[in-house]
């Protein structure tokens, strides 16, 4: 996969894309990533990317010829077929679904905001415009950045066990059972027997439960359109009775 980052502050992704899992990534050729910086291709003499909104109003809004002219480059470098993702409040909410499909990319490129805003017809560039969350951030170096985490480690090969993605909180729809590692006994708090016996069919059963347990009673709103098998419905109803009698 090759990754593109259209940022003001390039600088901001020296250090976290060159490091961990991501680092590992790039460094076995499993992704390819550029970083451009838009004020390169500015034509205004100041090196202006921004200027005020037509009709007045606050702050600032980014300026189209830089972008464009940006965006042309790097697809002309790297014209393989992709998605251009705006990074933007108004957008999408970004969640495990969206990464899923970011994943099956063969090129991504992240537009990164800054000031006000956007004018308008830089919208006409991107296929999605994604949010991280609701709230505001001073720009979208830091969402890009989550996004291409959450993304790049689906990618076959960069995790170093290939079960590891599909057993994720929210990749199965429910958040993830809870985990232990030696010592069996720390300071007298103990790992379930269950977790201890081998009998795999109970430990799946066990985690299944918790999985459950813990979604219901910490995000019940993912429970709402989740497709459960007759085994995962009878242990819900068992774990919304013995709630109900607390």
């Amino acid at each position: 996969m090759r990754i593109d980052i259209l940022s003001l502050f390039p600088q901001m992704f020296d250090g976290p894309l060159h490091a961990s899992m991501i680092g590992n990534a790039i460094e076995n050729k499993v992704i390819d990533v550029g970083v451009t910086n838009f004020r390169d291709y500015t034509t205004d003499k100041h090196n202006h990317v921004d200027d005020y909104p037509y009709g007045g109003g606050a702050g600032m809004l980014l300026q189209p010829q830089p972008i464009f002219d940006a965006l042309a480059d790097v697809q002309e470098k790297h014209p393989a077929k992709g998605r251009v993702i705006l990074l933007d409040p108004a957008g999408v909410q970004f969640n495990q679904s969206v990464a899923e499909d970011f994943a099956k990319e063969d090129h991504l490129t992240f537009i990164c905001g800054h000031y006000e805003g956007y004018d308008e017809r830089i919208r006409s560039l991107v296929t999605d415009e994604v949010s991280l969350g609701d709230y505001v951030l001073t720009g979208g170096e830091l969402g890009a950045m989550v996004m291409i985490d959450a993304t790049v480690r689906l990618i076959p090969g960069v995790l170093g066990n290939a079960e590891s993605a599909p057993g994720d909180s929210f990749s199965s729809g429910l958040l993830e059972y809870p985990q232990y590692t030696r010592p069996a006994d720390f300071r007298g708090l103990k790992v379930p027997d269950i977790l201890l016996s081998g009998d795999h069919g109970k430990i799946d059963d066990w985690r299944l439960q918790q999985a459950l347990k813990r979604t219901y009673e910490r995000r019940p709103d993912m429970l709402g359109n989740l497709k459960l098998s007759g085994q995962a419905r009878q242990l819900l109803a068992d774990i919304q009775a013995d709630a109900e009698d607390l």
